[in-house]
């Protein structure tokens, strides 16, 4: 039997529905990116970000189906005992990781695509401004998943993807 009080409490909870369906999901392409910086910042900030290209699990989880699939085909041209197509780390941008802290700035949002930039201050500020900045390419599979992470070192700009694809023509 619906009384007074039950009517009125479904009417809140319908009411308080949408401001719900508002708020970010888990998988948004910025919180995805909150959580790997927070990871890389932990400690003394020199943990890094490697850890989501360290195996194929890591790189199924946070990377683009044709990114693995890139990535992979990039690994199997590389000679045996040489080192891979990308010899950093790209999350951090370095060889030696720094990150004190970060910014995410959610530059494009579509529903299938978003560009999503991150600023990274380190401990040692020996960087070039531009060298601070890391863009990522998300695209909608499932969840959202990285498509391609590009930036700069000493002012040369740098694509992962660029580099798998240069990797196979060599």
């Amino acid at each position: 039997m619906l009384t007074r009080r039950s009517l009125i409490a479904t009417s809140l909870l319908a009411a308080a529905t949408p401001a719900f369906a508002q708020a970010p999901a888990p998988n948004d392409p910025a919180a995805i990116l909150t959580a790997i910086y927070t990871r890389a910042a932990k400690g003394k900030g020199d943990g890094g970000g490697a850890f989501i290209i360290e195996n194929k699990a890591a790189k199924a989880k946070y990377l683009s189906k044709a990114l693995v699939a890139l990535w992979a085909k990039a690994d199997a041209h590389t000679p045996k005992g040489d080192v891979g197509p990308v010899d950093f780390d790209p999350v951090t941008n370095s060889q030696e990781p720094d990150v004190k802290s970060f910014k995410v700035d959610a530059k494009k949002m579509e529903a299938d695509k978003a560009v999503i930039t991150v600023t990274i201050t380190g401990h040692r500020n020996d960087r070039k401004p531009a060298d601070q900045v890391v863009r990522y390419d998300f695209v909608r599979e499932a969840n959202w998943k990285i498509d391609d992470i590009k930036g700069s070192s000493d002012g040369e700009a740098w694509s992962i993807r660029k580099m798998l694809v240069d990797a196979l023509k060599n």
